[in-house]
């Protein structure tokens, strides 16, 4: 990662995604409901759900929504039947892109995935072309300032993969997907907070883009990320 602030990156991305907090919310209540319809509503055995509802609390949702977004998935209310699909696609200077989404409007969504694409200097690809460079993964991310050797004996002995030490003295956590909530359970009884915790699709290498390219970069990862049916967008792209 060096040549870059993997922490600088982060905040950044984070700050962006509160200013559209209204879409977040929305974004996260899809979520849940279809975490709470393919594994229950029980997050004691459903780490996709849990997942789900940390990020609800952490935007500071009502907890209302959540529950009846978690009654729609286990179908206590009334709800939409959302599908699950994911497009693959290239930005600027070929930096590679990952869209998952959300949807009950296939043809929909995918004619508002291309145009935001198209529109914004990038193109799809076939499914395949850019996943191979992503890593699907637990990853936590902690301030610089942390400690390493806290952090590395805690998060290896509950089974992470790796921690990583960024020239910027952030650390990275990286763990199996589903010894994710184990990981972050032991990490949080050492009382150590990170600042992001997600399952993700993690670029394996990054390429970095400055100034005009940088912008349009971010312009197209905008587009993206403010359409309806998208939730969550990867790029290999460091701005």
């Amino acid at each position: 990662m060096a040549g870059h602030s993997k922490w600088a990156n982060i905040q950044h991305r984070k700050g962006r995604q509160d200013e559209k907090r209204g879409k977040i919310w929305t974004k996260l209540i899809k979520e849940i409901t279809v975490a709470a319809k393919l594994g229950g509503g029980d997050i004691a055995t459903n780490p996709r759900l849990r997942l789900a509802i940390d990020k609800a609390k952490d935007s500071n949702m009502p907890n209302d929504n959540v529950q009846r977004a978690i009654q729609r998935g286990t179908g206590s209310l009334e709800g939409v039947n959302y599908e699950e699909i994911r497009y693959e696609g290239y930005g600027i200077n070929g930096a590679a892109i990952i869209v998952d989404c959300l949807t009950d409007n296939r043809t929909r969504t995918v004619a508002e995935v291309r145009h935001a694409f198209n529109k914004n200097g990038g193109n799809m690809g076939a499914e395949g072309s850019v996943a191979f460079l992503f890593k699907h993964c637990g990853q936590m991310l902690f301030a610089p300032g942390s400690s390493e050797d806290q952090l590395m004996e805690v998060a290896l002995d509950a089974g992470a993969d790796d921690v990583i030490a960024h020239d910027d003295g952030s650390f990275e956590v990286l763990s199996p997907v589903p010894d994710f909530s184990k990981v972050q359970d032991a990490i949080s009884k050492a009382g150590l907070k990170p600042e992001l915790a997600t399952v993700a699709m993690r670029p394996e290498t990054e390429i970095a883009l400055e100034g005009d390219q940088a912008e349009s970069m971010q312009k197209l990862l905008d587009a993206l990320e403010n359409l309806d049916d998208v939730q969550e967008v990867f790029t290999n792209a460091a701005l």
